[in-house]
């Protein structure tokens, strides 16, 4: 039996559901697994004293300190973070914060491994936690969490964790590169390519965009949080050299005012559209809808939306960002193009005249799913606990 405790900040609650949903799939899926006996640590970061019960902190503190989440025992610990500080303090906040916690969960539950889900904080925390009680530590590099973190004033704990890492993840073989760019030891990363549910994510067989969602025309959907990195804007404005088009984006964020503004200057409130927050069930009926999904993103990982639309037949109109590579690996999953409306309105145009069949769209998809995902996750831990000196596993 290997037992796994999984630390993430990325996860999802009852007042984030959609929060690290990705994470979610992948540890229920690798919980599911013969010979697994797995239990989460999802850490709350909250300012302290009366910051940490007002406005969107609220719902935050409120949550409960154990539950079982889809099956999960998870745990929610606090730990103090400091505004205006540029997070410097992020892992001594969380890393005492976990200690007590890990002291008296180890008497029942004598974990083999730390399997960290975000690289900053949980990675400098989870290479300190896995010192203390002698467990090797795997740490998943996704994203922000190297291209944002990995440089600024929390580069050198970035760098320092993945040196103390007994091994990295990657999402990708561009993020691997990346990470490697930052100084990280290259021979200790694994590419582990995120998963889909094909079952869900499939074509519709009444594919168009339909009453429900008001749409007349082609159909464009873009997926992600309304942040600058996402790109949105550039999306909008090419739909301004696509008349018969509309588009629909799913995400929210402190972008929406700006965004808002943008459409309305434009004149395009007829045809593009936020829908805020969308649950994640939800997402396969509007992605199997869409004609083309695009996302203009100025960094990734690998982004799940790619793949999901990828899984329904729509193909996908992205930025040479990331894993955008190992995703459009063929002319009929999509286009990578530059980050630019004109680009994009090229090439949403040359997909609606010309689209590809959505049997065709689904195989680029076929590699990516969660069984996969969890095989190779399962695979990667068992072997960092094989290579621990037993001394070590010991302790």
């Amino acid at each position: 039996m290997l037992r796994v405790l999984t630390l993430s900040t990325l996860f999802p609650d009852a007042s984030r559901p959609n929060f690290g949903i990705f994470v979610e799939r992948q540890t229920c899926e690798l919980a599911g697994r013969p010979g697994i006996d797995l239990k989460v640590i999802a850490p709350i970061g909250l300012p302290p004293g009366p910051l940490a019960r007002m406005g969107h902190y609220q719902p935050l503190a409120a949550l409960p300190m154990r539950e079982t989440w889809r099956g999960l025992d998870v745990r929610r610990p606090r730990f103090a973070t400091i505004p205006g500080t540029g997070g410097r303090f992020h892992v001594t906040g969380l890393f005492r914060a976990l200690v007590p916690l890990l002291d008296q969960l180890r008497d029942d539950f004598p974990f083999d491994v730390i399997d960290a889900e975000f690289f900053f904080p949980d990675g400098p925390a989870a290479v300190a936690l896995g010192a203390r009680y002698g467990v090797p530590v795997s740490i998943k590099a996704r994203g922000a969490d190297i291209h944002h973190w990995g440089h600024g004033p929390t580069a050198p704990q970035v760098r320092r964790a993945g040196r103390m890492a007994d091994g990295m993840l990657a999402v990708s073989a561009a993020m691997k590169d990346d990470m490697a760019a930052l100084g990280l030891p290259a021979e200790r990363i694994r590419v582990h390519h995120t998963g889909v549910d094909l079952d869900r994510f499939r074509p519709s067989p009444g594919h168009g965009a339909n009453a429900s969602l008001n749409v007349a025309g082609p159909l464009i959907v873009s997926v992600g949080a309304l942040i600058p990195r996402k790109g949105h804007d550039i999306v909008i404005d090419a739909i301004k050299a696509l008349p018969q088009a509309t588009l629909l984006i799913a995400g929210e964020g402190p972008e929406r005012a700006a965004l808002e503004a943008r459409i309305a200057a434009a004149g395009l409130a007829e045809r593009v559209r936020l829908l805020g927050a969308i649950a994640h069930d939800a997402l396969p009926a509007l992605l199997a809808a869409a004609d083309v999904m695009a996302l203009a993103s100025s960094s990734e990982g690998l982004a799940n939306a790619w793949v999901e639309a990828l899984a329904c037949g729509t193909p996908i109109v992205i930025t040479d960002a990331g894993g955008a590579r190992e995703v459009v690996t063929s002319a009929g999953a999509g286009r990578i193009v530059a980050r630019e409306p004109a680009a994009f309105a090229a090439a949403i145009d040359d997909l609606l005249r010309s689209p590809p069949p959505r049997d065709e769209v689904r195989k680029a998809a076929a590699g990516f799913t969660w069984p996969a995902n969890a095989a190779a996750l399962h695979a990667h831990l068992s072997g960092l606990v094989d290579a621990a000196p037993q001394q070590r596993r010991r302790a």
